[in-house]
């Protein structure tokens, strides 16, 4: 599994500007509401990352009727190994290869959706297109003891998750930190991770009030564990906000 970038470890050199930014009201998306679309995604992304098959082939079914692809259902779950691993991953892309097969047994037919737009970069290009995702996501660059340490940690998230999977736009980064969040409140023992992406979702314009409501949807449609969690990372981070003020 790959670390989050912004564990309190790492936090480095990482600024508040744009967490001040979104705190403010300053966002690219002013809806105080996850429409549902955005809500399908995060019981899909935890059910994923806690490896339950049957909470993941209801979220599927369910994230298909509200508009998700066949692709953005992909996306969500290749994403998935940087935080669970290719064995959770590779398991889920199963589970959504079954229910795509079921529904078009039953006369449904799934829009296909969209591929990336443009190739992957390689090599040292990599590099330098992850450091600079992970960089506008995080509101600065990232660096710190950690991966002074392990500077292979370092370059892995810059290049693989950063790198690979950010730069792939067929998905959204605001619905890539829905779905990283739905994967962090599953995963016990994450919490610095999941306080940091609270702060970086916020950095990408998702309001408190849409975060809030993940928690909700945790709640009904997930575990009750899952949605203590990301409740309790989004109130560490709001205090943060309250404090910097």
């Amino acid at each position: 599994m790959l670390a989050s970038p912004l564990s309190h470890a790492a936090t480095g050199a990482a600024t508040n500007k744009a967490s001040s930014n979104a705190a403010s009201g300053s966002t690219s998306n002013p809806s105080e509401v996850l429409n549902a679309r955005q809500q399908a995604i995060v019981p899909i992304a935890a059910a994923g990352a806690a490896g339950d098959m049957v909470r993941l082939n209801k979220a599927l079914e369910q994230g298909l009727d509200a508009g998700l692809t066949i692709n953005d259902g992909k996306e969500i779950l290749v994403q998935l190994y940087a935080y669970a691993g290719f064995p959770r991953s590779l398991n889920a892309l199963g589970e959504l290869m079954k229910v795509v097969d079921a529904r078009k047994q039953r006369g449904i037919q799934d829009a296909p959706g969209a591929l990336p737009s443009r190739p992957i970069p390689k090599g040292d290009a990599l590099l330098a297109a992850g450091t600079a995702n992970q960089t506008k996501l995080s509101g600065g660059p990232v660096k710190g003891a950690l991966f002074d340490f392990a500077p292979a940690a370092d370059e892995y998230l810059k290049t693989h998750l950063f790198g690979d999977i950010f730069e792939r736009d067929n998905l959204d980064w605001q619905s890539r930190e829905l779905a990283t969040l739905g994967m962090l409140s599953a995963l016990p023992g994450a919490d610095s991770q999941l306080q940091a992406h609270m702060r970086i979702s916020m950095n990408v314009g998702l309001t408190a009030a849409q975060l809030r409501q993940l928690g909700q949807v945790l709640a009904e449609r997930v575990d009750a564990d899952h949605a203590r969690r990301a409740n309790q990372a989004l109130d560490r981070h709001l205090a943060t906000l309250s404090g910097a003020k």
